[in-house]
């Protein structure tokens, strides 16, 4: 009965990809957007319920060592999932507003949440490439969703043929990593890895492919054009729910298949992280479109990431599994006001400039975007702070002191441009008096929760915190087999 262990392994996985092909079905017969809404909603609750169980379940793996399950897997499944419900909950209404809710965007972002939970649970480079690719594929199609506009079609050919590039790095480096050890299995890899250059240059392609999803500086050429072509809520979901799943795929293969030992990795991810911090925060600061300040925001925060995986200690992946939670929660509530704004007509609200005087036309969402974008400025008692503070003092203990300060100091610049809508919000009249439309009851209810875990996390972060180091210092890798 091994086929019933591997499908309960797999079962958040198994429940969005059966209620992807559900809901295919349903839209070319019936095009029940309501159905297909309520569907994509009931299976992402259910495979978050699920998940959330096995972060304090047993750990193992499941087909034939193929994928593991619970632990930091099931850490990054919940965080997956999470952001993948949050985003599906702000989209309906935006997308209706801008004429594009099809049954296939929501069939789409469940596809896609299946490729991302076979990459958070991955032991093998085989399913790190499948779940990378299905994942990918659907956010190509779901860039170009506007395709009638010149910049949505630029954002999808943008992204799809940048991301064909870095595929060739993944594949590639697999390839080396398997002529150099014979095996496709992290684990199996980590005992026969060697200083030899074909092993050396196949991790260096592997972790490349790695740096292009997380839009780490220099692979980051995408990012900004994508973001602002894609449809808010959208890029919400690339930005948040994509980027968690690479980030954790990323330390599956940093802790469990590259030996310190065979090459200065630390070193290497230290520069690409010093490089990610500066370049995105320095660019964020002169954006006037807020949805390209996010981007860049979003890059900068690849860098604070990076930080705790450059340390490459238990403190440093926990730190960085917290983050991945807390950047979902702020970068998705954030998003959401954006979007909130954008739907109105008569002016182009992804103009910073145009958020003059919205403070007070709606008291709610300006009280929510200035929470969000207090905690992604890392500043307390918000997550973002208590998320970077992890993250740094754990690169201290690990002796990267001059890391840890080049991200304060990159975190201190960045809000400038975080403070900026909320000046422009409270401190400046509006320059036209534009009717702004009231948002719906499960828009703005998911908002009000992502702002209220924005601060419980803030001031709740230890219990969460614990049971993620516990994840290492309970020997996770050893009972998956690393």
């Amino acid at each position: 009965m091994n086929y019933l262990h591997d499908l309960n392994a797999f079962l958040p996985g198994v429940i969005t990809g059966i209620a992807g092909l559900i809901a295919v079905v349903i839209d070319s017969y019936k095009d029940d957007h309501n159905a297909i809404y309520g569907l994509t909603v009931f299976s992402l609750l259910a495979g978050l319920a699920l998940s959330i169980m096995d972060m304090v379940g047993p750990v193992g793996t499941a087909f034939s060592g193929m994928i593991t399950y619970g632990g930091v897997s099931s850490f990054g499944n919940t965080v997956v999932l999470f952001g993948s419900l949050f985003c599906v909950l702000i989209s309906r209404e935006y997308l209706r507003a801008i004429n594009h809710d099809f049954g296939e965007v929501y069939a789409m972002m469940l596809f896609g949440t299946t490729g991302m939970i076979a990459l958070t649970m991955a032991n093998n480079l085989i399913m790190i490439f499948i779940g990378i690719e299905t994942m990918s594929i659907c956010l190509y199609v779901l860039a170009g969703l506007i395709s009638e506009r010149k910049t949505g079609a630029e954002s999808a050919l943008k992204y799809f043929l940048l991301g064909a590039f870095s595929t060739g790095f993944l594949l590639y480096g697999m390839a080396l990593l398997y002529g150099a050890t014979g095996s496709m299995y992290l684990p199996e890899i980590a005992q026969a890895a060697s200083s030899s250059m074909l092993f050396v240059a196949g991790a260096a392609l592997l972790l490349i492919g790695f740096f292009f999803k997380i839009s780490a500086v220099p692979f980051h050429m995408w990012t900004p054009d994508v973001y602002q072509g894609t449809p808010t809520t959208i890029t919400a979901y690339m930005a948040t729910a994509s980027k968690s799943a690479a980030f954790v795929g990323l330390i599956l293969v940093l802790s469990k298949m590259i030996p310190a030992a065979t090459a200065e990795w630390a070193e290497v991810i230290e520069v690409i992280a010093i490089l990610t911090m500066i370049l995105g925060n320095l660019i964020a600061l002169v954006q006037d479109n807020i949805k390209r300040m996010l981007a860049y925001s979003s890059i900068a925060h690849a860098g604070y990431l990076l930080v705790g995986l450059a340390a490459g200690t238990p403190e440093g992946y926990s730190a960085v599994l917290f983050y991945l939670l807390a950047y979902t929660i702020m970068n998705v509530g954030a998003f959401g006001v954006v979007a909130f704004y954008e739907r109105q007509q008569g002016l182009d609200f992804t103009d910073i400039n145009n958020y003059a005087g919205l403070g007070f036309k709606r008291p709610l969402m300006g009280v929510l975007l200035s929470f969000f974008l207090f905690s992604l400025a890392g500043i307390p008692p918000f997550v973002g702070f208590f998320g970077k503070y992890l993250v740094f003092a754990a690169a201290i203990d690990a002796g990267f002191i001059a890391l840890a300060i080049v991200g304060v100091l990159a975190s201190a610049a960045s809000v400038y441009y975080y403070l900026r809508p909320m000046v422009y919000m409270y401190f400046r009249d509006p320059h036209k008096d534009v009717p702004i439309v009231q948002s719906g009851l499960i828009f703005r209810s998911a908002l009000i929760v992502l702002a209220i875990m924005t601060v419980y996390f803030g001031i709740a972060f230890g219990d969460l915190h614990n049971l993620l180091a516990s994840y290492y210092s309970g020997d996770w890798i050893a009972l998956i087999g690393g």
